[in-house]
Parts: C-alpha cells; structure tokens; sequence
C-alpha cells in the first residue's frame, strides 16, 4: 500500500486476488445483464469476453462520459414509473447546482412498496425483524403495504402536507420504515435518530427543521437491560414547539403519555378499507425525501437533504447493480437510524429484497451475535462495519464454522477502512468463496463512491473498484489527477443524491465551503484514497486529520491497521499536532485489550511495527494508555476534536458534547494539554 508521494514507481506487480467470482456468477449478475441490454438499447460498450475487469472498466467510463445516457438507460432498466415525464435528464451539470429530471415527478414510497402489488409475493416477508432474543419475526408485504397506507391517511388527517417534516426517534424496528415510507407517501421530509441520542444531540438536529409530528419510544433494549427514555421524549416534547402531533411506540410496553396518539391507532385501518391502499403523492424530482445530519462535532450538525429521485436512482444502481440484490434476497445491515446505512438498508425494499431490521448491540448475548441474526435470517447480503469484523478476529470467533451461513454471498463492510488481516479473517473463517465488498462513501450523499461490483476479484485491502457514474479521482493539492500515489478524493461529476442543499443555508455558502472549496466545481470529500492502476481504490482516512511528517502526508488507517493487529491493542488513536513553535508532535493512543500492560516491551513493539510494517516516518513520538477511544455517536474515531484540545482549545470550543459517545473520555486530553504546556 503506497501511503506517500514519490518521485519513482517501480512497475506494479499484479497482486493474487483473494477472491474472484466464478463464470455463473458473473452471468447470472444483474450488472451483466444491464450492460448487455444497456449495449443494445443506449449504445454503451458490450462486455468483453472472458475480462470482467475490462468489461467493467469499459461501463464504468461509458457511465461517467455518457452520463445522461446512463442515468436514463437506468430509469428504463428498472422501470421508474414517472407520472409526468422529464424534460430532460441533466439540464444543468454543474456542481453544486446539477439539475436532474426536470418535469418529471413520481414518489419514492411508490417504488418501495410496489413488490406488494405482485399477489405472488404479497405474503412474502417484506421486513423481518430480530431483537435480542433473535427470533425473527416477519411482516409480509402486504401488511406492510397496509400499515402504511393507514399511517400515510392518518398523517394526512393530522394536517401533514408535502414538505413539512417528520421526526423519528426511534430504534431500528419495523414501526421506523412504516413511518419512513408513509411520510415519503404523503410527501413529507423524513427525519430520525436513534434512542440511544441524547436530548441534546437530538434537539440539535430536530429544531434545526422543525418537525411537525415526532414519532417515538418508550425506551429501547440493549445489551440485555432496558433503557427507559420517557423523560427524554418529555424534553423533546417541551422543546419542539413546531410539533402538532406526537405517536407513541411502546416498545417497553409504557402506556401513552397524556397529549399522545397510539401507534397501533394509526395504523389499524383493515385491508379493504378506505385506506387499505396508499396514496402516493406525486412530488417533483427533486423534492426533500429525508434530512440527514453530519456528526456535528465541532458545531451544530449540517442538516443534510437529499431528493425523493435523487435517492431513488442512486439507491436502486448501488442495491440493484452493485450490491446485487432482488427479490431472492434477504439484505441484512447491522445499523442504527442515526446513521445513512439505516436509509440504505429501508431501501433494500426498493430491489424486491426481504429487509432484515435488527434492534440491539451487536455483541450480546456474545459477539458472533451479528452472524446469528445472518444465519438465523437466512440473510444472503450482510453487510457490518469494518471495526466489528476486526472485533471478532481478536476474539478468535469461528462464524463458518459455528453457523450455517450456507446462504450468505457477500460480507460487506463501511464506517471504516477494513484492514487486509480483516478481509483474511473472513475469507478463513466466513468463507473462502466470499464475495468481500469493502465500500467508502458518506452521509453527504447517502451512497457509495467505491467498493461492490459482483464482477469483479477481490483483493486484499482494496475496494474493488468506483461505483458506476462516479467520476472517482485520487488529486493533490493542485488538482493533478494521481495514480497509485495518496489524494484527495474527489468527484468531478454529479450524482443525483448529492444534496439538494443543507437546511437553514439561503444562499448555499455553507454547502460550497463543505465540499467546493478546495476545488471549485469539483466535490472534494475529505478522504485520502489511492486509485491504482489496477481501477481498485484504497482508503486511507480523513484527509482533515491527516499526518504529515517531515512533508510526507499519509492517512491514519494505515497506522490503525498495522497497530490493531497486536493481540494487546483493542484500539488506537494517532495524532499529529503542529506545534506554535512549529515542531510536530505524533502521539499514539492506546486502549489496552483486558490484562494487556503497556511496559516498555509492549511500547518497543507498537513502534517496532510501524517501522516495519510502513515506515519509520510512521513511528509516533509517543505511545500513550487511554481508557477508551472517543468517537461520534455513529462510531467515527474523534481525530479533529483531539487534536484540537491537544493544541490548547477548550473543550466546548473543540467539540459539541452532544454528537459524541463519551464526553468524559476527552477531558483526558484538555487535561494533558495543560500538563504540556505547563
């Protein structure tokens, strides 16, 4: 793995795969199915016999040159039901500012559901849910179909008109995707987060949009105890004077709060009766589908909107063409609903796919308790992320063995880099015929720039490749495109699910600073990525926490990867901090596994690693015991705000206390601040 500039490259040498798919698999993909009929009907180039790399790499530049053809060739491919049609697909290109599908209007909601209108599958289970008792639990189509037809009416009744937000605090249960699709139906702005936010963190996203009806818990389970939170909605109840209407869930079985509404009034209505099917409005292209919010971690989060179309295209090319996923399929990710994945995973819906909601911690009773809920769902597309795959090799777990997940074909992986020792432990001990799709994005467009492709080999460390109109570079600081060599990752192309805008931002300043101002008319992410030559791309980490030592950059994944191999690391932490006087100090964190001690064998064999494992730049100045890494409420290492209180801010200036899982956890930071400068 290349993780510095320099001025020679030796010829790459073509690495082994881990794995490749066999021939049935690749003609039986429906990405292989599209190019042929995408070949014959829009003119894109047919797949090159027994070469998945070049037919891939020959659609993917189809894709990005030919970017209206493209995006229309997919509308016709899964069959877009428009109720007006467009004008055009791209009427303007520019970033921000794309204009997609001027004229045309149709309903995301719509699509989700439309498997139901099919008598065959109606029965089929659409969702099914697991706690921690992990006996699934099935709601069919039909019933689904139904629940959100008498929930959209109902939302209607309460006054809910197109535009007008919805709030979710609610954990990942069926009742969150019926009140998902019926607020999309009535054409309302989706908006949750997860039970497990505080009221801060949540008044910090909802006031921002206002929210006209909240939906909510009693409390949730997790880790085996139950979390009452009804003082918590009483708090949000106070402090969102915008809300009309509040529904309750009970999910711990609490009677209604004075002034509430009953979830199981709402959506009673039986089939055949007025509202047994639903009413779709028909919205505009780019009308708000739903408001996601950045992890906020030094401000208020950025309330992120994304469009009805928008999300319902991208969505359907990564679930349909990337992820491979239809009606066969059940599609299992490991999510909460304060983090995109839960978007992506409801929309699973959209392929005909059997969703599988899981509510719970993703290690009790144990922690193979994620390939449980795989095997006991029959779960053939599951998708975790990379710190609990990491998780599991250092706990010597032995899923292929202890389970049968027979019908698994993919382990995919987000929210972080996986390592290479994380792609080999699943290939040793899931399967070794595994599809291993590692995948980069963001919340910023609720999707992926890198990573599936069913084609495609996999190689180690590596996503397999960009996703299809994604115009991926690797630039440096003067926006030089760069091939095997660490850069920017940057988009030159829009995607229909970039935002809309950000709420509460007029004249879109904040929205340009975010992404447009490194490289005006470019979107620039904030990732470090290697493209190789190979079209695989490599993550490095955030690019606004990078190191840079004596000039050479390079990503803090490659340190995590290399230290969090050691059996006494449970997980780690590495800064870099320009110093006033304008030297640099690297400190590295430590957060023992249990028993581990940190002597000086232990510290002379971190640095030991990282000398030899990357480069003797790499090796931290210090190695420094903490009790446990701080992260973003969706589980993102809190590099930015440490290194800020390591250069002397306060720690209400460095952070917003409510966007992260353990405030106490920095105060060790403030505190040794202090000590270094006193």
């Amino acid at each position: 793995m290349t993780t510095a500039h320099s001025t020679s490259h030796p010829q790459p040498v073509t690495p082994e795969p881990l794995w490749q798919p066999g021939p049935d698999r690749i003609a039986g993909a429906q990405i292989t199915r599209f190019q042929a009929w995408a070949a014959e009907h829009h003119g894109a180039p047919a797949a090159v016999p027994d070469d998945p790399a070049a037919s891939y790499g020959a659609l993917h530049r189809w894709s990005v040159e030919e970017l209206a053809t493209f995006w229309q060739a997919l509308t016709e491919w899964f069959e877009i039901r428009f109720s007006t049609p467009y004008e055009t697909v791209l009427a303007d290109s520019s970033m921000p500012g794309a204009t997609w599908f001027p004229g045309a209007t149709l309903n995301y909601a719509e699509h989700a559901l439309r498997t139901a209108e099919d008598p065959a599958r109606a029965g089929d289970p659409a969702l099914l849910h697991v706690d921690e008792e992990h006996e699934p639990r099935a709601v069919t189509w039909a019933e689904l179909r139904r629940q959100v037809a008498s929930l959209s009416a109902e939302l209607r009744r309460l006054g809910v008109r197109p535009g007008d937000r919805v709030s979710g605090y609610l954990p990942n249960i069926p009742e969150a995707a019926v009140a998902l699709l019926a607020t999309a139906a009535v054409g309302g702005v989706w908006t949750s987060c997860a039970p497990d936010f505080g009221a801060r963190s949540v008044l910090d996203r909802f006031q921002q949009v206002e929210p006209t009806v909240l939906f909510t818990v009693d409390g949730y389970r997790y880790g085996g105890k139950e979390h009452d939170r009804r003082d918590t909605v009483a708090e949000l109840r106070r402090e969102l004077p915008s809300l009309r209407a509040v529904v309750h869930v009970p999910l711990l079985g609490t009677p209604a709060p004075e002034g509430t509404l009953e979830w199981s009034a709402l959506t009673a209505a039986e089939s055949g009766s007025e509202a047994a099917s639903p009413v779709f409005e028909q919205v505009p292209f780019d009308h708000p589908l739903w408001v996601l919010y950045s992890s906020g971690t030094t401000g208020l989060p950025k309330a992120i909107v994304q469009s009805q179309g928008g999300i319902l295209l991208e969505h359907l090319k990564q679930l349909g063409l990337h992820c491979d996923t239809g009606p066969e399929d059940r599609f299992f990710w490991y999510t909460s609903t304060g983090w995109m994945m839960w978007n992506f995973l409801i929309s699973g819906l959209l392929t005909g796919a059997t969703v599988v909601t899981y509510d719970g911690s993703a290690g009790y009773p144990d922690i193979s308790s994620q390939w449980s809920v795989a095997a006991r769902t029959d779960t053939t597309f599951f998708g975790t992320s990379a710190a609990y795959v990491m998780a599991c090799s250092k706990a010597d777990v032995h899923p292929g063995r202890d389970l049968d997940l027979s019908r698994v074909k993919c382990v995919a992986t987000t929210g972080s880099p996986l390592p290479p020792d994380g792609f080999r432990w699943i290939h040793d001990e899931v399967s070794q015929d595994m599809w291993i799709a590692s995948v980069s994005g963001g919340t910023d467009v609720c999707s992926c720039f890198a990573g599936a492709v069913p084609t495609l080999p996999v190689h180690t460390g590596e996503l397999q490749a960009p996703a299809l109109a994604t115009d991926l570079h690797s630039w440096d600081p003067q926006g030089k495109p760069l091939i095997d060599e660490v850069g920017e990752l940057v988009v030159t192309r829009p995607l229909p699910s970039m935002p809309i805008r950000f709420w509460n931002d007029p004249d879109g300043s904040c929205y340009r600073e975010s992404y447009f101002e490194m490289f005006p008319g470019a979107w620039r992410h904030g990732d470090w990525i290697t493209l190789t030559e190979r079209n695989t791309v490599v993550i490095h980490g955030r690019s606004d926490s990078t190191l840079n030592r004596q000039g050479v950059r390079m990503g803090s994944a490659d340190i995590y990867e290399a230290v969090e191999r050691l059996p006494e690391i449970r997980e780690s932490l590495v800064i870099g901090v320009e110093q006033p006087e304008g030297g640099y100090w690297m400190p590295l964190f430590v957060h023992l596994a249990e028993g581990a001690v940190l002597d000086d064998t232990l510290r002379d064999r971190i640095k030991r690693t990282i000398r030899e494992g990357l480069s003797p730049r790499h090796v931290p100045d210090e190695v420094i015991e903490i009790e446990g890494v701080p992260h973003t409420l969706t589980g993102k290492r809190l590099e930015v705000p440490v290194k800020r209180l390591l250069q002397g801010a306060r720690l209400d200036k460095a952070v917003n206390p409510g966007s992260v899982d353990n405030v106490e956890l920095l105060r060790f930071y403030e505190r040794l601040a202090r000590d270094r400068t006193a």
